[in-house]
């Protein structure tokens, strides 16, 4: 019975996934109906199904889609207001017209940032940045989408609290992790600077190709220098190198504190006492789309709460006649703008609690466990490599099953994946292995993931045309990366 579920599992995976990736159903219905069929061939009943899989898992993500709408209505304020228009010509200006070098400085960055930040709310931030830093310099914008992407992959393979899961679940030393990690960042960093240089000779741009290939060389030398610098001569754990680092940052939480306090004052009196109508934006407008990234990373407010002061800041800032009718159109028009992408994600939400649950308490009530884990479970146990090849082989074929939060997707059910691979004899570091390095591909390309679908709906891209300028560059990585833990822990 359980080998029959296997197959029919594996079948409605492999049917949808191809029909998105064809474009032949869109994700917005595919993603529900695999939500529902997956449940019922794994025995739940069908008022389970209905309850706690598309009932409940609607809600699941109520977080990420409520800190997108905000989002989207400061994004929209900043359009009708002119701050982003103004803003773009400024960062033309500043960052001269090498879209190559820009590019590849704003993937450190958000590789940088995404090395401690984490979640949608952050995301939207640096993206209502530098999105338009890039598009000023002529980067077209699936290119915009695919570098953000890279970055955000990037950051995240260094992210400490992505580790968790592997001292937890495979008790493996921090050591061991932290070196493996830095292999694949290096990997992915790479191949990042490789996409970069196609993807803008495909969009037209003329390119130094002896230039590139000595400005790669000096960013991956800087990048390795630093993640060097920082990880094994022990910055991060020498006692006088933190309390500096802690001075500094209280130096700098009071001194910034003091200073947006001071110029929404000055914003809020520029209000009564300006003689007449400014025709130009002033300049304290310009911080609107980065105070809600200061207030989350220096003093630790809530995403949402943190937009919302982004909102106010902006309407203060920015204030003339009419100024209150501009406001509302922007948060009527911010929800309307992400709706595609919020329905989407009701969809992925159900997808969830059909794969691996509907959450924490049903577990705890249910020691049996999901019955779509527990299918699945001797088939994954079958298909465990023995040697180093095998693993290879059997990961590189099996890397798309990370995308549509199949068996590999660690947003799906590739942690209880990773547990049974673990119990039927695979090594510690090798389960690793396959996470970090099939983790590419979901990272990057899944059209499933809500960054991919926030980044694509504000690029006015298809999420599936991402998935496909893509996944040839992270499959890359993911083999290399398989072939790499290969040598080291088999």
């Amino acid at each position: 019975m359980e080998t029959f579920q296997t197959i029919l599992f594996l079948l409605v995976f492999v049917v949808m996934a191809l029909s998105m990736f064809f474009r032949k159903i869109p994700a917005l219905l595919a993603l529900p109906l695999m939500a529902f069929l997956f449940p019922l061939i794994g025995g739940v009943s069908l008022n389970d199904t209905l309850q706690l899989v598309i009932g409940q898992g609607a809600l699941r993500l109520h977080r990420a889609y409520t800190v997108m709408l905000f989002g989207s209505m400061l994004s929209i304020l900043m359009q009708k207001t002119k701050v982003a228009e103004n803003l773009i010509k400024k960062g033309a200006e500043l960052s001269g017209d090498n879209p190559w070098i820009i590019s590849v400085m704003m993937l450190f960055l958000i590789s940088l940032l995404f090395t401690t930040l984490g979640g949608l709310g952050a995301i939207i931030m640096v993206a209502t940045i530098v999105l338009p830093i890039m598009t000023s310099v002529g980067v077209g914008p699936l290119t915009v989408v695919g570098v953000f992407l890279f970055g955000l992959s990037i950051g995240g393979i260094l992210n400490a609290g992505n580790w968790a899961v592997y001292v937890d679940v495979l008790k493996l030393p921090v050591g061991q992790i932290r070196s493996f990690a830095l292999i694949m960042f290096a990997l992915t960093f790479v191949t990042g600077l490789v996409y970069i240089t196609i993807q803008l000779y495909q969009d037209g741009h003329n390119l130094n190709f002896k230039k590139i290939i000595t400005n790669s060389v000096v960013f991956v030398v800087v990048v390795m220098a630093f993640i060097m610098l920082y990880q094994f001569l022990g910055l991060g754990q020498n006692p006088a190198f933190q309390n500096f680092l802690s001075g500094f940052v209280t130096f700098l939480k009071t001194a910034i504190g003091v200073i947006l306090i001071a110029l929404f004052l000055f914003n809020v009196l520029r209000i009564f006492f300006k003689k007449k109508e400014e025709k130009s934006i002033h300049w304290s407008a310009f911080l609107s789309p980065v105070l809600p990234l200061f207030l989350i990373l220096l003093y630790d407010i809530d995403f949402i709460a943190a937009f919302i002061c982004g909102l106010v800041y902006a309407l203060v800032a920015t204030w003339k006649k009419g100024s209150l009718n501009v406001f509302l159109k922007s948060i009527l028009e911010g929800g309307a703008v992400v709706m595609p992408a919020l329905v989407l994600m009701l969809g992925i939400g159900m997808l969830l609690n059909a794969i691996i649950g509907p959450g924490a308490e049903w577990n705890a009530a249910n020691p049996e466990g999901w019955p779509v884990l527990n299918v699945l479970k001797p088939f994954i146990m079958a298909i465990t490599p023995k040697n180093p090849l095998q693993y290879v082989l059997i990961f590189t074929l099996a890397a798309p099953l990370a995308l549509y939060r199949g068996p590999l997707n660690v947003w799906g059910m590739g942690y209880g994946i990773a547990a049974v691979f673990l119990a039927s004899g695979m090594p510690a570091g090798a389960v690793m292995g396959v996470l970090l390095s099939v983790g590419q591909v979901q990272g990057i390309s899944d059209p499933t993931n809500t960054h991919n679908v926030w980044l694509a709906n504000e690029m006015q891209q298809n999420v599936q045309k991402v998935l496909w300028n893509t996944l040839p560059y992270t499959w890359g990585v993911a083999v290399v990366g398989l072939t790499v833990a290969s040598l080291i822990f088999y």
